[in-house]
């Protein structure tokens, strides 16, 4: 009977389902961002900390340009954004996975509820890694960086700044999802764990890679996203393997 519902959807009824979660995903986002609005000064003077802190430990005084015309404005709306996607990530993250129930068996649609609070969670974990983790450390190699010109003043534009923070807290909060990928495909059956440990050796090096096609050309930028990547790799294998002892209780 759960066969005949899933084949009763067809392309046009999955369509449907895809706008009117997309729909609410927005709407969810759009409240987010009034209220990121009104805290987006405050979230831009955190992003700012990092590079604060990194020149002041190079005895430099703290500055940074604003070249364009809108440039401030246009920064406090992109932190503003961003503020808001991590405020409505548990809502968009519903809608993603809750459209992904509409396609499963109804004994593996009960995933879904346990899957979209754990990736909104790991998506903001991820961001807040960098945030506070890595971007001070990225920083300070940055700043301390010495090409041995001694008359070049480190002074970069506050938009190319915040760009780099606020595209980077993304990726580690999309990189940190991968575990949802790994035990959600696992208990459907599409992989097994013995082929996850077997593949152990080529997913090391796919997260390097990933790590270093996703942040700057810099070796902490690129490290520390490979390793927790790879560290929550092998934590999902251990999930896979405690889910399957419980399922065998």
């Amino acid at each position: 009977m759960e066969k005949e519902e899933l084949k009763s959807m067809s392309l046009g009824d999955h369509l449907e389902e895809l706008r009117a979660r997309i729909i609410l995903a927005l709407l969810g986002l759009a409240g987010a961002l009034v209220v990121s609005l009104a805290f987006g000064n405050q979230f831009l003077h955190l992003l700012l900390i990092p590079f604060e802190q990194a020149i002041r430990n190079a005895q430099l005084q703290p500055s940074l340009q604003a070249i364009k015309v809108a440039e401030p404005f246009m920064v406090y709306l992109k932190a503003s954004m961003v503020l808001a996607i991590l405020l409505a990530s548990p809502w968009i993250s519903y809608q993603i996975w809750a459209f992904v129930s509409a396609g499963l068996y109804r004994h593996e649609r009960r995933y879904v509820y346990v899957v979209a609070p754990i990736s909104a969670f790991l998506f903001i974990l991820g961001s807040l890694f960098f945030l506070f983790i890595v971007s001070p450390l990225a920083m300070k190699f940055f700043v301390q960086f010495n090409v041995g010109i001694d008359y070049i003043k480190y002074q970069p534009s506050i938009s190319d700044y915040v760009s780099f923070i606020l595209i980077l807290s993304l990726v580690f909060g999309l990189g940190f999802q991968s575990p949802i990928a790994v035990v959600f495909a696992e208990r459907l059956g599409l992989v097994s764990i013995e082929t996850l440990c077997k593949i152990r050796k080529y997913v090391f090096l796919a997260v390097f890679v990933i790590g270093a096609a996703a942040t700057p050309p810099d070796v902490i930028s690129q490290v520390a996203l490979a390793l927790p990547l790879y560290i929550l790799y092998e934590s999902s294998i251990l999930i896979c393997r405690l889910w399957r002892k419980r399922d065998a209780i």
